[in-house]
């Protein structure tokens, strides 16, 4: 059993999916028209991931508070880089994990306002 995607909400959904495509590498995994208003069905992939991500309508415009998502990734220097030299805010700069020993994190911001965490294996 697995998790089949994560729902983000998001305004854009061409600019939600460059931002994933282009700074964390996704794929498109389903791209459908949904509804008559130009609302699509968009799933991503990560890297190696069974679980994609799909985006739903964002209801108003107040940023997260908290991380929306945790991404796991294996190169968190890498990421953080490409981040950064693509435009994303990065909220908190890297930095030990304080429930795990040993792990790193790192937090930005999406292109649609949400509140990430990425965290090393």
């Amino acid at each position: 059993m697995h998790i089949q995607f994560a729902e983000l909400p998001v305004f854009d959904q061409e600019r939600a999916k460059a931002f994933y495509i282009d700074h964390l590498n996704c794929r498109v995994v389903t791209d459908q028209q949904m509804s008559d208003d130009g609302w699509r069905w968009i799933e991503l992939g990560f890297p190696g991931a069974d679980t994609t991500l799909h985006f739903l309508r964002r209801k108003d415009e107040t940023p997260s508070e908290g991380p929306v998502l945790v991404l796991v990734d294996n190169d968190i220097d890498v990421t953080v880089q490409r981040l950064k030299s693509r435009g994303a805010k990065i909220i908190s700069e890297p930095r030990p994990a304080p429930w795990q020993p040993g792990r790193t994190i790192v937090e930005f911001r999406d292109s649609e306002g949400n509140h990430m965490m990425i965290t090393s294996r």
